[in-house]
């Protein structure tokens, strides 16, 4: 089955793309979630919208996103949560929080749907995050996260 992704999904590929998935990956994962629109003679349009407004908001060189690694992997990121007295969150760090927390350190400004964290953070402590700034460079990102 064709799809149209509307978001990025890892393994499958960006907004704007066509790709083929099996019919049931398609009716009961990406397209309930808004990650996929059905494919139509139509929906070229939908395809070049997106992919239009992709080119305006990435980063548009491979030398732009190396330098953005290594301002980012320079130095921890400070993430303040609400936390209780033994150290465990009032919910869990979200990825907007983290792009607001690099945003605020100084870094550039990033699409929390960039943002991908291996298991969820619910723990004050140092934790690491991964940020895909282009299709060749991945930054791992150290998170400080303090009660606050």
């Amino acid at each position: 089955m064709k799809v149209i992704l509307t978001h990025e999904v890892s393994g499958l590929g960006t907004p704007g793309d066509v790709v083929d998935v099996k019919p049931g990956y398609a009716r009961n994962y990406l397209i309930p979630r808004g990650l996929a629109t059905g494919w139509t003679k139509g929906g070229q349009k939908q395809v070049d919208a997106i992919a239009k407004g992709r080119q305006t908001r990435e980063i548009k060189t491979l030398e732009q996103a190396k330098e953005f690694k290594s301002t980012l992997e320079k130095s921890p990121v400070t993430v303040k949560a609400h936390a209780g007295k033994e150290g465990r969150l009032f919910g869990a760090v979200s990825t907007a929080d983290i792009a607001a927390a690099v945003k605020d350190a100084g870094g550039p400004e990033l699409d929390r749907r960039k943002i991908e964290v291996p298991s969820p953070i619910k723990t004050v402590g140092e934790h690491t995050a991964l940020v895909r700034l282009h299709p060749e460079v991945q930054a791992k990102v150290v998170l400080d996260v303090v009660a606050g």
